[in-house]
């Protein structure tokens, strides 16, 4: 039997999408067969040089593997996410460059990662503004150079989270928040020392 190119093809498609799924686009006459999206995949374990990167406004957490993004995870985030955090209790997310200083497992939001918050950048804009003294300054910059967790108890405020408790909507003291199964993911797929970055 003969049969047209184009039936031929949409044949071909509709036996490997009983493989493995995938959305068909249609542009210009041509059929364009885009790969499915990665979040149902397996996530190869251990990572090579895993990283985070948290988008504030975007509300999403990109999780890299050697320099590519292998999962994205929706986010919330502190009762007041707009702006970056400068003081205890005034509920905002910090944004700048971080580690992953402590995984614990039995945390009261299901399970976390300590995010080495303050940075060197916020110890020294407190020290600037008088929220923190020379001393507590020194201890913050020492910590983090030895990749520890930095002071919690100053007035920059402390023990900030990524977690898990729900990301439908923004409702920490400054945390990040995932939904359960995202956390378990990725509390088992990264090691303390991860690089984090939070971005506005």
């Amino acid at each position: 039997m003969n049969r047209s190119p184009l039936l031929r093809l949409s044949i071909i498609v509709l036996a490997a999408s009983l493989i493995h799924p995938v959305s068909i686009a249609f542009t210009a006459g041509d059929i364009k067969v885009r790969p499915p999206r990665d979040r149902g995949a397996v996530l190869t374990l251990p990572l090579v040089d895993p990283k985070i990167i948290v988008f504030k406004t975007r509300r999403m957490l990109h999780l890299y593997s050697a320099g590519h993004v292998v999962r994205t995870y929706r986010i919330g985030l502190g009762l007041s996410p707009v702006e970056d955090k400068v003081r205890a209790r005034d509920r905002r997310t910090p944004e700048g460059e971080f580690y992953i200083y402590i995984k614990n497992p039995r945390s009261q939001f299901y399970l976390s990662l300590g995010i080495s918050y303050p940075n060197q950048q916020h110890a020294e804009r407190g020290l600037r503004d008088g929220l923190i003294t020379r001393g507590q300054y020194e201890q913050i910059v020492t910590a983090i150079r030895r990749k520890r967790a930095p002071l919690q108890n100053t007035r920059l405020g402390g023990e900030i989270f990524i977690h898990g408790n729900g990301s439908q909507s923004d409702w920490t003291w400054g945390c990040v928040a995932l939904d359960d199964k995202d956390i378990r993911e990725l509390f088992d797929a990264v090691p303390v020392g991860t690089p984090v970055t939070i971005e506005h």
